[in-house]
């Protein structure tokens, strides 16, 4: 039918959906996912798939509307949740106008802020020079710029262009007395009389999942303030590949994805400043390290070839950048020190972990673990270093673990099996509601050291279990076909569900451990040692922090050495970028670190697959 005249044409039909307990609402097109409505205005969802239905963990709840349950909400929530709205959000369309609680999400999850470090010389690449400099006069018509380089007559200085908009009346404001701030060899900003003892920069861990950023005081070395939140582009998924394969469907998800890299770091920045009192343009530097992917994404690069074969980086290094470029609003000229990568997954991060942790000086053999969705790996003593990146999957950030949560509030993180029975312990000591990383590998050593699970990882038959712990049989259940093993009941927990481990979850960690004992082995073989001959072995990473070394050896995570050797370096890819900031020859040494590595490649070995089939078993 045609348009008659003073219709008015109509677009498709909007729907208004209103979020608590913000109160935010947004009119959307109808038939889109409430995850992605929520997701399209900056609502924050819990979700680690990114919202493609394998993570189960978008619960939100309709306050009132009816909304269809499908097949997947059924068997990710119970009967009492399905009757009362729950709902996964990425399953649930937009269909008619309504009301929907979303779940505060733990922005500043449990992270490890520090690491293993070594003293550097302090010698950062900002320095202040206070100039007491002679008036111009009709017998000294030397140019500003002139003025100043020749006080500086020590250094080579280019003056950074948008410093000559300013120049002429700051000197003569200041009569003549100003402080210059150069960074490397670029005069970034002239300030009035003088401000030497002021300098400061952000050092940042750029995770996947938490970022961490640091305030040093450049005049000192000392670390003045420290941040850490969850990193603002998880609803995209917990892992990069999930990341990655956002930008290959959707092109606009890039620039969203940049946008939450710069929020996210700019927050921090912000935090930090107000932490210690300073303002942002007193702040000169920053350094970050960060994976391929993460550097990338914030930088608005495409990702899409980091993502397949045969894996190629844009580039191994960035020159030129500053702060700006990262969405952080410090000093407008203040320069991005931005690690190189080895490699598409032996990043910027590991480069840094290397460096903090000295393995290309220390002449003992260590073994250097980054535990996460990809794991990397280095072997060194000192004189070599060799290194590959293993594929763990998202079993350690407990993405795919049925009650999997990330290390806040209620995340089980601890667990032991004694004499007297099961013992747990909990983040804030809260009732649990989930289980972490680290208690995933707790709760399954514990099982497998008492003989509760067997060296293929089953769970023993409910008659074997009653014969040998009695007092934990009842733990034991059948569901939908599935053995569980029960944590916490849900008289016990803090969401009135049980908080459980399963078969499958035990199946998901022993690939994880299986393809990074695969590539540790690998490397023991290339360098020809043995794992009795490793000295010390450093887990890194928030992960590394808070794993049992003890679990991780009884799970065959780690060689079975003594666990003494076994130390947590913490947050070593953060510490990397401090020195970076606090030594401008130890950032060179980052650089060098590139021609030092020996890069392998497990894909290209035909063995692999055998030797991952054989490390599946615990030992």
């Amino acid at each position: 039918m045609s348009q008659t005249a003073g219709e008015e044409q109509t677009g498709p039909s909007r729907i208004s959906l209103k979020f608590q307990p913000s109160g935010k609402s947004v009119r959307v097109p109808g038939g889109v996912s409430v995850f992605d409505a929520a997701l399209w205005n900056g609502v924050p969802i819990d979700s680690t798939c990114g919202g493609h239905g394998t993570c189960k963990k978008c619960k939100v709840r309709f306050v009132d509307a009816d909304t269809p349950i499908s097949p997947l909400d059924e068997r990710a929530l119970s009967a009492e949740q399905l009757a009362d709205g729950w709902r996964l959000a990425c399953m649930a369309t937009a269909t008619r106008d309504v009301e929907i609680d979303i779940p505060e999400l733990t922005t500043r999850p449990k992270a490890a802020t520090v690491g293993v470090g070594r003293q550097v010389i302090l010698r950062p690449a900002v320095q202040k020079r206070f100039l007491r400099l002679e008036d111009a006069t009709l017998s000294d018509q030397r140019t500003d710029v002139r003025r100043i380089l020749d006080a500086l007559d020590d250094l080579e200085v280019q003056v950074n262009p948008a410093v000559l908009r300013t120049l002429g009346v700051t000197l003569r404001a200041a009569q003549w007395e100003v402080t210059a701030v150069i960074v490397g060899t670029h005069l970034i900003g002239l300030e009035p009389g003088d401000t030497t003892s002021v300098s400061y920069g952000v050092a940042y861990d750029l995770g996947t999942t938490t970022v961490v950023a640091t305030l040093m005081d450049l005049t000192t070395g000392a670390p003045i303030a420290v941040a850490s939140m969850l990193n603002q582009q998880q609803p995209f998924g917990a892992d990069v590949i999930s990341r990655i394969s956002s930008t290959m469907l959707d092109p606009d998800s890039l620039g969203r994805l940049s946008a939450l890299a710069h929020a996210t770091l700019d927050e921090l920045t912000g935090d930090v400043c107000a932490q210690a009192g300073i303002s942002r343009e007193s702040v000169y530097e920053v350094a970050l390290a960060g994976n391929a992917t993460m550097v990338q994404l914030a930088l608005g690069i495409d990702p899409e070839p980091l993502g397949v074969a045969p894996f190629i980086l844009a580039t191994a290094s960035y020159e030129g950048l500053l702060a700006a470029d990262l969405g952080v609003h410090i000093h407008p000229q203040a320069p991005a020190m931005v690690f190189p990568h080895l490699g598409a997954y032996v990043g910027g991060d590991i480069i840094a972990g290397i460096l903090a942790s000295g393995m290309d000086r220390d002449k003992r053999l260590r073994l250097f673990i980054d535990i996460g969705t990809n794991c990397e790996i280095v072997l060194g003593n000192g004189e070599r270093l060799v290194a590959t990146a293993a594929p763990a999957g998202p079993a350690f950030e407990a993405a795919s673990i049925r009650c999997g949560m990330r290390a806040a509030s209620g995340a089980i993180e601890v667990v032991a099996i004694t004499d007297e029975g099961l013992r747990l312990q909990v983040i804030d000591d809260a009732a649990p509601v989930g289980l972490c990383g680290s208690g995933l590998v707790d709760a399954i050593a514990e099982l497998s050291r008492v003989g509760l699970l067997d060296q293929t990882g089953r769970f023993l038959a409910q008659e074997r279990v009653q014969e040998l712990r009695p007092d934990l049989a009842e733990r034991f259940v059948e569901r939908d076909g599935e053995r569980l093993f029960i944590l916490a009941t849900s008289d016990e927990s803090g969401n009135g569900s049980d908080v459980v481990l399963s078969q499958r979850d035990v199946r998901e960690l022993q690939f994880a451990k299986a393809a990074i004992s695969t590539g540790w082995k690998l490397l023991l073989e290339e360098f020809g040692v043995d794992e009795s001959e490793i000295q010390q072995v450093l887990l890194a990473g928030s992960f590394g922090t808070y794993l049992s070394a003890t679990s991780a050896i009884t799970i065959g995570l780690v060689p079975q050495i003594p666990a003494l050797r076994i130390i947590s370096a913490g947050n070593v890819a953060g510490e990397g970028a401090k020195m970076a900031l606090l030594s401008d020859p130890e950032r060179h040494g980052a650089t060098a670190l590139l021609d030092e590595i020996h890069y392998v490649e497990l894909s290209d070995r035909t063995d692999f697959n055998d030797r991952f089939v054989d490390e599946l078993a615990f030992p």
